[in-house]
Parts: structure tokens; sequence; C-alpha cells
């Protein structure tokens, strides 16, 4: 009987292929931090050049992060960091904008 082989994904936790992605690991934890960052953030008023420099910073990693991505771990993981620094920006430009006055 034929059997199809499968390789052992269960090893990594970042990467199912078996394969170290130090790149894509590295953006995925700066957009997940950036994230966070600026979704928390966005909520002070006060914060409002934090968080939406944050969120900016948090979307471009991000999106190279999805070009360069490899793995569906990685593409999971870099989504719920975009969708919380898109918040965080929007938050925080709402709040003052990028530059909070400064230029008008």
């Amino acid at each position: 009987m034929a059997q199809v082989m499968r390789t052992d994904t269960a090893g990594g936790l970042f990467a199912t292929d078996g394969k170290p992605h130090p790149l894509q690991d590295a953006l995925m934890a700066v957009t997940l931090v950036l994230g966070v960052l600026a979704f928390i953030t966005g909520f002070f008023h006060h914060l409002h050049l934090l968080s939406s420099w944050a969120g900016l910073i948090g979307l471009l990693t991000g999106a190279y992060g999805q070009w360069v991505s490899i793995t569906t771990r990685e593409r999971f993981g870099l989504i719920v960091g975009m969708g919380a620094a898109g918040v965080g920006l929007l938050l925080g430009m709402a709040h003052g904008g990028l530059f909070g006055g400064v230029i008008d």
C-alpha cells in the first residue's frame, strides 16, 4: 500500500516548513510589538504622536513582512500586528495626527 509521507511540521513555533526564517520572524515580532504599542497608546489622547508613528511604522513593517513571508504562521502574525497598528494609527490621527499641530 502506498502511503503519503508527511514531514514533521510540529518542530518549530514560527516555521512550519522546518527551516529557520530569521528575517521574517523578526519582521513579525516588530510588527506585533508596534501594533500592540499603537493600539494601546491610541486610546490616550495625549499619546497621539506615539500611537500614530508606531502605527504607521508598524503598517510599513508589516507590509514588507507580508511581501517576504514564507509560512502561514508568519502571515497570520503579520496580519494581527497590522490590524492593531492600523487601529492605533487611525486613533492617533483622530487625536492629533503625526505632527500634533507642529505642521499645519
